[in-house]
This record gives C-alpha cells, sequence and structure tokens, in this order.
C-alpha cells in the first residue's frame, strides 16, 4: 500500500473508533477505563494494580522516587504505593505499560529500534514535563507527566501497525506529520478515554505554537519536548528546536532561572525518567 494511502487508511479507521488492539494492550485499556472512573477509590485502584504483577512494581518503584519520596521513607508495598501517587499518577503508569505493550509487539527490526527511541524521548518528556509543571508553569504535575506519556501514542500505534509494511515508515517524517500523527493520535486518544485537558496539550503540540515563558499544560509539553535529549524519530518539525540548540533556551522565574531550576531538578528528572524506562 502507498505510504500515503496507509496513513489516510489507518486515519480513517482510528477516527471511527476502530483501533485493533492486542491482546495484552486490550486488557490493560479496560484498566485505564476503570481507573478513569470518578468513583474508583484507592482501595479498588491498590485491587487493580496488585492484579498486574509488573504495573505493581513499577507503582512501587515510581513511589519511591526522588520526584515522590522527598521524605526518603521508603514503601514496599502495593497499597501504600497507591496512597502516595493518587488514582491520576496510576493513569500515567498505565498509560506507559500501554505504550511500551504497543512497542513490544513489533517484528521488524529497524521499527523496533524507532519504538525503542520513541519511548526513550517520551520518558525524558514525561519527567520533564513533571518538573517543569511543578516548578515553572504550575500546572498540575501528575497531569503534565500523563501528558508527556501519552503525547506520541499515536506514533507507536502507527508504527505497530507498520509491522506487516514497515516501509509505511521509510519516507519523510513531514509525511507522518501532515497525513497520520493528529489524526491517529487523537483517535487512539479517545479510545484510551484521555482527559479533555491532555487531549488539548497535545493537539497544542501538533499545532507546534508554545509561549515562553510557558503557562499552560500544552507549554509545559512543547518546553519539555524541546529539552529532551532524545528526539523523537518520527518527525522533525520545520523550525522545531533542536536537544542541542534547546540547551540554550533559558528565562527568568521568579528570582531564578529555567536552566538553574532544571540544574537544581536534575536528580528527579533522572529519577522519574529510569522508572519510566524499566
Amino acid at each position: 500500500m502507498d505510504r500515503l494511502d496507509a496513513f489516510k487508511s489507518i486515519a480513517a479507521q482510528a477516527g471511527r473508533g476502530e483501533l485493533a488492539f492486542p491482546t495484552n494492550v486490550a486488557a490493560s485499556v479496560k484498566l485505564q477505563q476503570a481507573l478513569s472512573d470518578p468513583d474508583c477509590h484507592t482501595d479498588t485502584a491498590a485491587k487493580l494494580v496488585q492484579a498486574d504483577p509488573l504495573l505493581a512494581a513499577r507503582a512501587v518503584a515510581i513511589a519511591n522516587s526522588v520526584a515522590y519520596n522527598r521524605s526518603g521513607n521508603e514503601i514496599a508495598g502495593v497499597r501504600q504505593a497507591v496512597q502516595r501517587l493518587g488514582v491520576r499518577t496510576l493513569q500515567s503508569l498505565v498509560a506507559a505499560l500501554i505504550v511500551r505493550q504497543l512497542g513490544s509487539q513489533i517484528k521488524d527490526p529497524g521499527l523496533q529500534a524507532m519504538a525503542k527511541q520513541l519511548w526513550e524521548h517520551t520518558a525524558h518528556v514525561a519527567a520533564l514535563a513533571q518538573v517543569i509543571a511543578r516548578r515553572v508553569t504550575h500546572v498540575d504535575p501528575d497531569t503534565a507527566m500523563f501528558a508527556g506519556i501519552v503525547h506520541e501514542v499515536g506514533g507507536f500505534y502507527m508504527l505497530s501497525c507498520a509491522d506487516s509494511d514497515p516501509s509505511i515508515m521509510q519516507g519523510e517524517p513531514e509525511e507522518w506529520v501532515e497525513h497520520g500523527e493528529a489524526q491517529i493520535g487523537r483517535g487512539v486518544l479517545n479510545k484510551l478515554i484521555i482527559p479533555e485537558a491532555v487531549m488539548q496539550a497535545v493537539e497544542a503540540m501538533w499545532d507546534g505554537l508554545r509561549a515562553l515563558p510557558p503557562e499552560t499544560l500544552g507549554d509545559t509539553l512543547l518546553l519539555a519536548n524541546d529539552l529532551a535529549p532524545v528526539p523523537s524519530p518520527l518527525h522533525s518539525r520545520p523550525g522545531a528546536t533542536s536537544p542541542q540548540a534547546a540547551r540554550t533556551i533559558d528565562f527568568a522565574i521568579g528570582d531564578g532561572t529555567l536552566n538553574a531550576i532544571l540544574t537544581e531538578s536534575a536528580a528527579e528528572v533522572h529519577s522519574l525518567t529510569t522508572v519510566l524506562m524499566l
């Protein structure tokens, strides 16, 4: 199938909600839907997490990370981890699991390499977004991390679909940006019941318009994306800031600067990135 025709076909299916998830991904999507229920309380969330050993291990690990354990008191139980993290952070971990599962289904070596780099990029963006939200823009940090985790989920879905014909992903990155990214991404995000605020932030990334100094969740996500040391392999936007050029981004924040805050928060960013990469 022609590359553009493939994008358009999958985009049309995504728009209709006709998404083909592997069995393990479908199970995680159901878990995400359960956690999205407003009546899902901590005890229920803990039971759901305990049913998935991998998710349980990651929940404990992130609860003990520098970003969530500033007192230095380590915990070993899932229930304690859920209490410390809250349901919204658990949703982020489940979203991360879904994204990783989509990548793990890929058999083609070239697409596997793209999925690996895309996840490294995603983990860095999520960790940076959490810190930037807390220290700079003062939007909700957990929501910012969640937005960072899901901002490339459409790309992961596309890579998994391309496994039967890897040539689909071998053209110019701009073709993916123009004909697949927003359409497919929006369909996958809708399927995962992503909150409207997060949807708007991801859509702001597709528009590529970021204010400095940043103010909104969308600005937070865009700045984190620019600052991520590992770029997305799926596209290089016209006018996008390279990781090298992004190091020159700085502006005053109160009595400090962005670069000073990022230096102070380096351990937190590294801790979160490490946990997400597990």
